[in-house]
């Protein structure tokens, strides 16, 4: 007999076990983009609004609550870009002459460029980490701090301002979140096709939900770093 961890293994190992675990941390990352924009967008209610979400964020659970987050995301976000590529490898193997005429004349540009985006997208995921949380990129965001009520916390709102107001940084933040949400719009209905939620009845309503999620995901993101170009947002004495 199989051990419990050999079938897990085995049932995660098929193209099927694949493709559901591709769905479950798409999901997981849909959501997590719409909290993640919703906190992103309390820069416009300025300093105060922003490092105070901030710093309940990071003081959960005497701060483990952020860390245990992002390590389950950088998995998850991993799991799903290895896993898409694992798939596609699988599905020219089992196709190793092309066909006459190419299946992807009908796909839309979004899915054929699904394992490309991804692979910018999480090149800028770690840039990303490197920039904002672990300082590598600048060092000096150590020494931006904010009076909170009394309290010195990060200043998270000037760390933003200060990052963006650098064209090429603000540049590829928006080529990034351009592929994310091309990648979103293919992306948002595969998950419910997957997780067999998707019926000939409800296909098109999911394509418009996809393209529409993906466009508030991109203005909304888009919109800080050219909001801080523009000077709309800024530095905020204090």
């Amino acid at each position: 007999m199989k051990s419990l961890a050999q079938v897990v293994c085995s049932s995660f190992g098929s193209s099927v076990g694949k493709k559901l675990l591709v769905a479950v941390t798409g999901l997981a990352l849909l959501l997590f983009l719409a909290g993640h924009l919703a906190g992103n967008l309390l820069i416009y209610r300025g300093p105060e609004e922003l490092n105070a979400y901030a710093h309940e964020l990071h003081t959960a659970l005497h701060g483990s609550l952020v860390w245990i987050a992002r390590a389950g995301l950088l998995v998850a976000f991993v799991v799903h870009v290895a896993l898409t590529i694992s798939l596609a490898r699988d599905n020219r193997k089992a196709r190793p002459k092309a066909y006459a005429k190419p299946s992807t004349v009908q796909a839309s540009p979004a899915s054929r460029s699904m394992i490309l985006s991804g692979l910018v997208i999480l090149s800028f995921v770690v840039y990303h980490l490197l920039h904002f949380t672990v300082h590598v990129v600048d060092p000096g965001y150590d020494n931006l701090q904010y009076d909170l009520h009394g309290h010195t916390v990060p200043d998270v709102y000037h760390k933003v301002v200060v990052g963006f107001s650098s064209l090429p940084v603000s540049g590829f933040y928006i080529l990034s979140m351009a592929l994310l949400c091309t990648h979103l719009s293919h992306g948002f209905a595969s998950v419910f096709q997957t997780l067999g939620l998707r019926s000939a009845r409800t296909a098109s309503l999911l394509k418009i939900l996809g393209g529409a999620y993906a466009l508030v995901i991109f203005v909304g993101n888009v919109s800080i770093p050219i909001s801080v170009l523009a000077g709309v947002i800024k530095p905020i004495l204090h």
